[in-house]
């Protein structure tokens, strides 16, 4: 199926695809050292971090999968917004993105190697580094799996157009780039969304319409307008795996450990600005469930009985937008994932350049390697990285069952693990990297032996990944907290600005951030 696009729509979308090359590569102006390219020279304003948060979050997980797994499951999906983005939000406003931004770090495994030593810094940045790049396979994917079912295009054709558009903006501007074309692609997103939604709900007659119609499909449909369902479901949103596995840990650990959230607020100008861009981004966050679960309720009258899921919101665009708004939603769609794509790439290109690669060629080579030869290795590295993602694409079809099941798969194996090191080095004086490294190692081990083919069974879930995530936590909560007992403390000198209590009455440290706030604010150029 394609949407057959008029000459309309395929003008709508050309503008767009103009329109993101044309800003993305304007900024290339303002990179002139590997600080700019990363971290956009410091110099991001809350209102553009906060819009780059949530279309960097949105992608394929909402427009594409989100709504096919309402289709699937119904309402339940939405408490990934609704419960998990805004009560993650304020703690990492609060708590943690604070001690990011005063730091002066590039990366969430710089600041946990401060905390826990240099081991602990590469075992993350391996497992972070690798995830990212699979990841924005992932996406890539998505994007080619949008523009087969839009277009008729080959995928692979689709892959390398995916890959040379947001290669060219990415590469060439980097983190301001990047965020200033997210904030053009949320707008379009918001204006998108909100047209499909309009006119989905005016096909089924409204809001009660909705509601009773699919109630009335039958008993498989009797809870898609339930936000819990039971302990004992079949499907990946019990409530308890809701509550524990997404409220306590999934949610805090993505908007606190996950590099590419992160990257926004550690470029802010300021510590208000970092802290004010997270919350605007969870005040938005609570709009998403309507944009994408509303349409994905809505299929189950209008295009019942699909086989995939996925198919749901892009098979009603394709039945139910005129020319012109079909071309918007288009455009809508591939925002949302190239955003996903070139916020992936940035984040994962940080990563291999400040905390693997990066660190070895600095301490191979015998002479400072410049500000030049660093932009230029930042900028290698970012190629080399699109493209290993670009040949791992085709095989995601071939391994998973959905993109929304890829995602969740990757990003189980860490998230547990990263976050309860992170709590308790800043909660804790008492975590040493004994604990630290030994804490670490055992999660992601427990995370891989749950996700193993021999635990098929253990839990309730057909994809248990709430479950995995929350076990894991406490897993390495409690294999931390023993090993930093059993093994001498870190000296108070190392906890200087990296722990809760210290910094608030450290006055040394004091001094240090006022007189990093000032360095900043004298000279940071806005892009």
């Amino acid at each position: 199926m394609t949407w057959g696009l008029s000459g309309l729509d395929t003008g709508i979308v050309l503008v767009y695809l103009a329109g993101i090359l044309v800003i993305g590569t304007t900024f290339s102006r303002y990179v002139k050292t590997s600080g700019d390219f990363l971290l956009a020279g410091r110099a991001l304003p809350f209102w553009a971090i906060g819009m780059s948060i949530v279309v960097s979050d949105i992608g394929a997980t909402d427009f594409i999968a989100v709504a096919g797994g309402t289709y699937r499951y119904g309402l339940a999906q939405a408490n990934f917004d609704w419960l998990g983005s805004m009560p993650a939000l304020l703690i990492a406003a609060f708590l943690i993105v604070p001690f990011y931004w005063r730091s002066g770090v590039y990366t969430v495994p710089e600041f946990l190697g401060r905390r826990y030593g240099s081991g602990v810094r590469s075992f993350l940045a391996l497992a972070w580094g690798l995830i990212l790049v699979l990841n924005l396979g992932i996406m890539i994917h998505a994007t080619a799996l949008l523009m087969r079912t839009v277009l008729g295009w080959d995928p692979q054709l689709s892959i390398w157009i995916t890959t040379g558009i947001v290669g060219i903006y990415t590469i060439s501007g980097g983190l301001a780039a990047v965020v200033m074309t997210d904030v053009l692609q949320l707008i379009i997103m918001f204006v998108g969304g909100a047209a499909l939604v309009a006119r989905a709900l005016y096909e089924v007659g409204g809001l009660a319409a909705l509601r009773d119609g699919v109630l009335n499909q039958g008993p498989a449909y009797a809870d898609h307008f339930s936000l819990y369902l039971p302990h004992d479901t079949a499907t990946p949103f019990p409530w308890t795996g809701i509550v524990l596995g997404l409220g306590i840990v999934l949610s805090v650990a993505y908007y606190t450990g996950n590099q590419t959230i992160v990257q926004r607020a550690l470029g802010a100008r300021s510590e208000w600005d970092a802290k004010a861009g997270v919350l605007l981004a969870g005040f938005l966050k609570l709009f998403i469930p309507l944009l994408v679960a509303l349409p994905g309720l809505a299929a189950i009258l209008i295009v019942p009985d699909l086989q995939n899921a996925d198919e749901a919101v892009p098979s009603l665009i394709a039945q139910l937008l005129p020319p012109g708004l079909r071309g918007l939603m288009f455009a809508a769609f591939l925002a949302a994932l190239m955003s996903s794509v070139d916020s992936n790439l940035n984040s994962a290109a940080t990563l291999w350049s400040r905390d693997l690669l990066g660190r070895l060629r600095r301490r191979w080579s015998r002479r400072d390697l410049g500000t030049a030869a660093e932009l230029r290795f930042g900028r290698i590295l970012s190629a080399v990285l699109l493209l290993a993602a670009a040949f791992i694409a085709p095989e995601i079809e071939q391994r998973f069952s959905n993109i929304y099941n890829a995602i969740q798969t990757v990003f189980s194996l860490i998230q547990g693990p990263t976050l309860a090191v992170l709590l308790l080095g800043i909660l804790w004086r008492g975590a040493n990297r004994y604990g630290g490294a030994t804490g670490l190692v055992a999660g992601v081990g427990l995370c891989l032996l749950l996700n193993s083919p021999t635990m098929d069974g253990l839990f309730p879930s057909e994809e248990p990944f709430l479950f995995v995530a929350w076990w894991s936590f406490v897993f390495t909560l409690a294999v931390t907290w023993i090993v930093s007992r059993l093994t001498p403390p870190e000296p108070p000198e190392r906890l200087r600005g990296l722990v809760w209590g210290e910094v608030r009455n450290d006055e040394a440290v004091q001094a240090a951030l006022r007189n990093r706030v000032a360095r900043l604010q004298d000279t940071s150029v806005a892009p």
